[in-house]
């Protein structure tokens, strides 16, 4: 789904679709909001059909009143709002030696953040700990006092409400056993179930499925609950449980994961084990995005042979980290989540996000829409072999654009590491007919100019030969962010039927 806001479609099926293009709008509208008659002829909905979304965004706590508009006649029209901070995620970014944590509100907004040394070449327990450790640590930052998943520290069936209050079963905790609050057992508030709210665990309103993948049964989505929780969902099945007991595996029903009562996956008992908190004083947490060096698959989560780690060929460290966290997680590559901030943002050109770090790699936005690719592994820029029998690459060929770039880097010849960025961006620009670069990561970060001048000048150059215009080079906007809190949006962009 591209940026601009199309126009919905009036069937039961797209209904979460419908409310999240609504959605998309009062966040969109900034503070000023928009009224209901604006957003039916933004939408195509009917104003019944607006009516019905916006007082469910409303119970959910999702969307507030902004003020009355100006009167041409009869009553003033009350425009609507996004509230930010009614829900949160966090984006996770993994390097190579270094971890990277942001909490966000649904606007996009930091509200905290920590960097820590990571070591990517650990053994794979050893660096989902720390990746836990790390998250914990940010919640705990952000001011993370209120309850456990799923009420005060687990136990009964959770309290409506929970210890830090909101719309029923609202942010921080409660309903009846939620993951980070909800109504019945929803994993991040809401009225009954479902990853933002809603009914029998839709999306945003409640009608088919979940959260980060609405209607899956799955890792972290379930029966009559949605994403990680709910209803009678389980966390890695769609039936009663991930193992003896009750309602629910990863929260949910009547007492989830974290929230005890009739749910608990590991017993049958009636005492939850302590989940992540969420973070204090509004909004329950929504997911976690994970960005780390690719190859991987974005569908299922699991990483490919990264460049100088073999290790973690075929691990699958989605369901690793949620089933530790107790929260719904999304992984995508580095560049990607970077390139999903721009098609985030609205943009409708095509951009190429190149990021020079601890390796090299491209992140694509083709028509507003990041571009993945069949099997999820478009972007692999750095391994396009540009010097027959040059230099081997730790991907296992010779002459590849990242080995010959990052040994630039290391003997402190700016210039040429910046030539050869340029090299590969001209090929992609001509092959691609991109409308824009960006430049990104630790490498050009520390040091922008040379970088935008060096690619720019190769571009031109190719441009020219080719008798096309030529096209823009810029560093990325939110520099050294742009990756961690693309990575939160990969939570927060199916909510805007984004991404």
């Amino acid at each position: 789904m591209s940026g601009a806001a199309g126009p919905g479609a009036n069937l039961s099926a797209l209904r979460s679709h419908n409310a999240a293009l609504v959605l998309r709008l009062l966040r969109d509208a900034g503070e000023d909001g928009v009224s209901r008659l604006e957003l039916a002829g933004r939408t195509g909905l009917t104003p019944q059909a607006v009516s019905k979304i916006t007082a469910r965004l409303r119970a959910e706590g999702l969307a507030a009143e902004a003020g009355q508009r100006a009167s041409t006649g009869g009553k003033p029209p009350t425009a609507l709002r996004l509230v930010p901070g009614a829900r949160h995620a966090i984006g996770l970014h993994l390097d190579r030696d270094e971890l990277t944590a942001v909490l966000v509100d649904l606007a996009g907004t930091p509200v905290a953040a920590r960097t820590a040394p990571f070591d990517f070449g650990a053994a794979a327990d050893e660096a989902m700990a720390a990746a836990t450790a790390e998250v914990r640590a940010l919640l705990a930052d952000a001011g993370a006092g209120g309850t456990e998943s799923g009420g005060a520290a687990g136990g009964g069936a959770g309290e409506a409400g929970g210890a830090a209050g909101g719309v029923t079963g609202g942010p921080g905790g409660g309903g009846n056993g939620g993951l980070a609050g909800g109504g019945t057992g929803g994993p991040a508030g809401g009225v009954a179930g479902g990853l933002a709210g809603g009914g029998n665990g839709g999306a945003v309103d409640g009608v088919t499925g979940g959260a980060v993948d609405a209607g899956t049964a799955g890792s972290v989505s379930g029966g009559n609950g949605g994403a990680a929780g709910g209803g009678t969902g389980g966390a890695d099945t769609a039936g009663t449980g991930r193992a003896a007991g009750g309602a629910a595996a990863a929260a949910g029903g009547t007492g989830g994961r974290a929230g005890g009562g009739a749910g608990d996956p590991d017993s049958a008992g009636t005492t939850g084990t302590a989940g992540t908190a969420g973070p204090a004083g509004g909004g329950g947490l929504l997911g976690v995005g994970v960005a780390a060096p690719g190859p991987l698959d974005h569908g299922s989560g699991v990483l490919h042979r990264v460049t100088g780690f073999p290790q973690w060929d075929g691990f699958p460290l989605r369901d690793a980290l949620a089933e530790r966290l107790a929260l719904p997680v999304v992984l995508d590559k580095d560049t990607n989540a970077a390139a999903l901030g721009l098609a985030t943002a609205g943009t409708t050109e095509s951009a190429a996000y190149l990021h020079l770090g601890t390796g090299l790699g491209a992140g694509l936005v083709l028509g507003g829409d990041v571009y993945r690719g069949a099997r999820t592994d478009a972007g692999e820029f750095g391994h396009q072999v540009i010097q027959l029998d040059g230099p081997p690459c730790g991907c296992g060929n010779h002459g590849c654009l990242e080995a010959l770039c990052l040994a630039a880097v290391a003997r402190g010849d700016r210039k040429d590491a910046a030539r050869l960025l340029g090299i590969g961006a001209a090929n992609l620009v001509r092959l691609l007919d991109i409308d824009r670069v960006l430049l990104g990561g630790r490498v050009v970060l520390a040091d922008p100019e040379p970088y935008v001048r060096g690619v720019a000048a190769l571009i031109a150059e190719d441009s020219a030969r080719a008798s096309r215009p030529t096209v823009p080079v810029d560093v990325v906007e939110r520099g050294g962010r742009a990756v961690v809190e693309g990575a939160a949006r990969l939570v927060l962009a199916p909510l805007f039927a984004l991404g």
